[in-house]
């Protein structure tokens, strides 16, 4: 009911609200409801199967949509690029090891491993294949190279693939049973007491196919924890039931504080001490895969989710100590020596250009993403602008000046990403309003002379692009057509964005703000909050949209707490 609910008019299935068809997303919706007994003929199924054709059809489908499509034999599993299981023994020190590859990838690449390397097929029943999706342009669908090897890093890496699926084929595998072994150890010390992996629903699904192809049955405690953790992933609403790839509470809570402090919430208000001291309490202290590269650097950041104590993230961090700094917590002893140690975590964790990713220091090999499997181009945790500003914007806030050796290399790389236009590229928000937003705002902060051509500039960018009813929208899209940058549906999370950055430069008396809070005051409801349809966080540009349900509430209200600020102290 969720996937007929979700489907497009011309019979697509989208990766956000509004969007156009995703062909990958149409493949796998149309094959789940053909599984489930959904009959070819009927007329939503007749819908996606001429959107399909008409987007390219299968050869046009991403890695993970051919791997679906292997593991019930309906194409084979020799036009998937390889990921052998023995990639886990390579030594952390070689050009590629599962260590140079993000947290995400690395959550569903090992477990994933042992999937593409055992190659299972489950066959499906009479009627319920999708071989009717296939046209004579699907007969070859492996990765073409453009040209001989090393004439590029995509072509060698192309052979490369060939070479290892050919190797593949051969009986002999002397390293096989240790690595699945390996991978086997490293799925089983990576999964939460509570069941979860890394927190994301592609590592947990993967994690838990892996370890039933290795022979554990559903009864084992780890595959019943792991389901359950699945389970708790699941929303149901009326008729309707979907899963969410991941859980933000305490980014959403975070942001929530700072968003009620900026208000005029007295600081010592019993609700934020309770959100303070829950917060604390969910401290990581254990040590995680960001131990690889930093074995020095003792834990003490935060995750985004309930259960993720391996993988901690800058980003949660910095929003995390940007509250707890303002909160009147009674244990001030106790804030003190968390906030301590998380600031202590989180400068080890900046990278050697200045900025800072978000799970991981020096995780931007580039090349790695010209890899088949990498067709997201989302294989890295590169250093980004977004999440680096709002680093700037905490050490602000707990004392740190332009002048420490940190801060100045942070200063440096958000400057050196802006773009010619004037905006900032946004890696985890859609997307030049929220990195606009952010570099502002944690260059403001630091205390940058905001008359500057790089202020100037942004905030020419940001007038340039405020529609007519005086808010700010952009679309997904603007990931993939540089002509949609700043351009879109008025949002009121992205008006919000635009407003606090045009705050940030000064220029709170100006029209476009006045407008910009206009849209923000005519578009709040009867229950004096607001209300947005449109996805605005992102997972992986491109490919992978969130909807922050939260979003809507608190940054409107940041947004007009910070421009009263403004305006009442100038």
């Amino acid at each position: 009911n969720y996937l007929l609910y979700m489907q497009r008019e011309d019979g697509s299935w989208p990766l956000f609200h509004g969007g156009l068809c995703d062909i990958s997303s149409t493949v796998e919706s149309y094959m789940a409801l053909k599984m489930a007994g959904m009959p070819a003929d009927r007329e939503e199924m007749v819908r996606a199967r001429n959107a399909i054709r008409k987007n390219g059809g299968i050869k046009k489908t991403r890695v993970f949509t051919k791997i679906f499509l292997a593991m019930f034999g309906q194409v084979s599993w020799d036009v998937c690029p390889a990921i052998p299981a023995e990639i886990i023994l390579l030594p952390n020190g070689f050009f590629f090891n599962i260590y140079e590859i993000s947290s995400w990838s690395r959550g569903t690449v090992v477990p994933l491993s042992v999937v593409r390397s055992l190659e299972p097929v489950h066959s499906l029943p009479a009627g319920r294949d999708v071989q009717e999706l296939f046209t004579e342009n699907d007969n070859d669908l492996d990765f073409k190279p453009s040209g001989l090897p090393f004439t590029s890093w995509r072509d060698t890496f192309i052979y490369l693939d060939r070479i290892i699926k050919f190797i593949g084929k051969f009986p002999w595998k002397p390293f096989r049973k240790t690595a699945l072994r390996a991978v086997e150890k490293w799925t089983l010390e990576h999964q939460e007491e509570e069941g979860d992996w890394a927190g994301i629903q592609p590592a947990m699904l993967n994690s838990l196919l892996a370890l039933y192809l290795m022979g554990y049955s559903k009864d084992h405690p780890a595959c019943v924890k792991g389901m359950e953790a699945v389970d708790r992933f699941l929303l149901e609403k009326e008729d309707r039931l979907w899963m969410q790839a991941c859980v933000s509470p305490l980014w959403d809570t975070a942001i929530c504080l700072n968003a009620l402090i900026d208000s005029g919430l007295p600081t010592d208000h019993p609700a934020l001490i309770k959100s303070a001291e829950w917060i604390l309490s969910k401290q990581v202290v254990k040590r995680g895969d960001w131990q690889i590269k930093k074995p020095h650097a003792e834990p003490g950041g935060w995750a985004f989710e309930f259960y993720n104590e391996l993988y901690p993230d800058t980003d949660d961090t910095a929003e995390i100590l940007l509250a707890l700094n303002r909160i009147d917590v009674p244990n001030i002893r106790w804030k003190l020596n968390e906030c301590q140690r998380a600031l202590s975590w989180l400068l080890h964790m900046q990278s050697k250009n200045g900025g800072w990713g978000a799970f991981d220091v020096d995780n931007d090999k580039e090349v790695l993403n010209e890899i088949p499997f990498a067709d997201h181009k989302a294989l890295l945790d590169p250093p980004t602008v977004d999440v680096s500003s709002r680093i700037l914007w905490m050490l602000s806030q707990w004392g740190f000046k332009r002048e420490h050796p940190q801060v100045a290399r942070a200063l440096k790389f958000v400057k050196e990403g802006q773009e010619l236009d004037g905006c900032w590229f946004g890696r985890w928000g859609v997307n030049y309003v929220y990195g606009t937003f952010l570099a502002m705002t944690g260059l403001s902060a630091m205390g940058e002379d905001m008359s500057q051509p790089f202020s100037c500039k942004a905030i020419q960018w940001l007038e340039a692009h405020q529609n007519e009813d005086g808010g700010w929208g952009e679309t997904c899209q603007s990931y993939e057509e540089p002509s949609l940058r700043g351009r879109g549906t008025s949002t009121v999370s992205q008006t919000a964005w635009a407003l606090l950055a045009l705050v940030a430069g000064g220029e709170a008396k100006g029209d476009a703000a006045k407008r910009g809070v206009e849209f923000l005051m005519r578009n709040q409801n009867d229950q004096g909050t607001w209300w947005e349809d449109a996805f605005t966080g992102t997972g992986f540009p491109v490919h992978f949209f969130i909807k922050y349900h939260m979003y809507q509430h608190f940054f409107p209200l940041m947004a007009l707490a910070r421009y009263r600020r403004a305006i009442e102290n100038d």
